[in-house]
């Protein structure tokens, strides 16, 4: 999810009233609370560089969870077994993000937040700042133990997905001083969450299915948003050097010690390249460095995914390609929510919108690395309670941030929450619209679903969607083939 800090409002107010801040393939204004994120103004273009991108289809071997981190929560992890093979660039992705488990989000599970009694507890990091080290982590191994269970895993493999996306914050890493030159504590951040992730390898492993760990919060934070687990005006991930070389010697580690329960290692989710050259050229090296990271600690079949860094895909035009680098992906994201013109569109544009991707990304893809969407969702509003940031209302309804500018779309009532109150044109429409973007995916390398579950919001739940019946059980199913044609 993108999310944007408060301080980027009053740089960019300007920009919102003459002309929609800009990058690369998508105008995303910029504003409190949330980002704005996918605004294009017209559809990304993708210019070929003529260089054909081999990938090594080498599928990393299965083995269990190496001694030394093979101590889990409650039960052992279970046995694995090998996953049927699959090949990068030939078979489909088709996953699910395990989005608000390692590290929390407000509006995914509003309950955690409510159960601290304190409003100023708005992200990961406050929680540690506010709350005292044991009612924190009594919370936070609450949350842990019963979000994601095995049967959650059960359920992903009965879907037909091969694969899911978990979501990591730098603190939940025991990187220790002997991984790194530089500082391991993690203070306010509350740690504990690594033993988790390694047993939910082994059940991946038990149930063949693959697994991409994202680095979704970075020390001084990335973005500055709320799911990099510090919402912020001011993020430091790209200010200090130190943040970026712990970040490096952070994939190094995740390397080394479960890489071989691993399939893919995403180096880090949305840093903000929109922030100013600076960033993004930092960006760029962290990207070189991270890859580099990898391969010198890990087999070669471990799969790395970067990020457009909201700059778009073309300004990454033989980057990170072959023959400098082998078996890399980017990592498209694609929401259309968090700015009145796309709240604007009717649900025939969305499913239209959606569709300007098809040849942009393929031509990218086709001329440099695989490419999947990496995070999408059904949601055509921003209803979702806390979705642009705790205390923080909707842009759907007028309450977000409201002033004289604000503009009302509709009430919320009926497109968030519970689907028993979904009408059955709105289940319809969802169907349409998770099967366009589902289309775009499966014409590049595949696609990763925002999110398998929600506490609140059903319309953003693929759980929730496979029981309301807008999302089938056989994900090649299709109502409407050829919807982009």
């Amino acid at each position: 999810m993108r999310l944007l800090p408060l301080g980027v409002f009053l740089l960019c107010q300007n920009n919102f009233f003459g002309s929609f801040g800009v990058a690369a393939t998508q105008c995303r204004l910029k504003s409190p609370g949330k980002v704005l994120a996918n605004v294009p103004a017209t559809p990304p273009s993708n210019p070929s560089n003529g260089v054909g991108t081999p990938q090594s289809s080498t599928v990393p071997p299965s083995s269990s969870i190496p001694p030394s981190f093979s101590s889990n929560p409650g039960s052992a992890a279970p046995t694995p077994s090998p996953a049927p093979d699959f090949v990068y660039g030939n078979d489909k992705i088709r996953g699910v993000n395990l989005g608000g488990w390692l590290v929390l989000e407000p509006w995914i599970t509003p309950s955690v937040f409510e159960s601290t009694n304190n409003d100023a507890i708005v992200d990961e990091y406050t929680l540690g700042q506010y709350l005292d080290t044991k009612t924190a982590l009594d919370i936070l191994q609450r949350h842990w133990e019963t979000w994601i269970t095995e049967e959650d895993f059960v359920a992903i493999k009965a879907a037909g997905l091969n694969h899911v996306r978990i979501p990591l914050g730098y603190w939940s890493v025991p990187l220790t001083s002997a991984d790194t030159d530089g500082p391991t504590h993690v203070d306010p951040y509350i740690p504990g969450g690594w033993p988790y992730l390694v047993k939910a390898l082994g059940w991946a492993k038990k149930h063949s299915i693959r697994v991409i760990i994202d680095i979704h919060g970075a020390p001084g934070s990335q973005n500055g948003y709320d799911n990099s687990g510090h919402r912020t005006s001011n993020p430091q991930w790209a200010d200090n050097p130190a943040n970026v070389s712990r970040t490096v010697d952070t994939l190094r580690f995740i390397t080394k010690s479960i890489g071989d329960m691993v399939d893919v290692i995403e180096l880090l989710n949305e840093p903000a390249g929109f922030r100013g050259g600076g960033f993004s050229q930092t960006v760029r090296q962290f990207w070189s460095d991270g890859y580099d990271a990898v391969r010198e600690a890990g087999d070669a079949g471990i799969k790395v995914m970067i990020g457009d860094a909201f700059l778009g895909v073309q300004n990454w035009n033989g980057f990170l390609a072959y023959p400098r680098a082998q078996g890399v992906l980017m990592d498209f994201h694609e929401y259309q929510i968090f700015s009145d013109l796309e709240l604007d569109r009717s649900f025939d544009e969305h499913v239209k919108f959606a569709c300007n991707y098809w040849d942009s990304l393929s031509a990218y893809e086709s001329s440099n690395i695989w490419t999947i969407i990496g995070e999408w969702s059904n949601a055509v509003t921003d209803c979702a309670k806390w979705l642009n940031g705790r205390g923080v209302g909707s842009r759907w309804d007028g309450t977000w941030y409201s002033s004289a500018n604000s503009q009302y779309h509709g009430s919320c009532t009926n497109f968030t929450g519970s689907y028993a109150g979904f009408s059955g044109s709105y289940k319809a429409f969802l169907r349409k619209y998770w099967e366009v973007q589902v289309e775009v995916g499966e014409n590049i390398s595949g696609w990763v679903f925002w999110t398998w579950k929600a506490e609140n919001a059903d319309e953003w739940s693929y759980q929730k969607g496979l029981e309301g019946g807008w999302i089938p059980h056989d994900p090649t199913d299709r109502k409407y083939p050829g919807i982009c044609s």
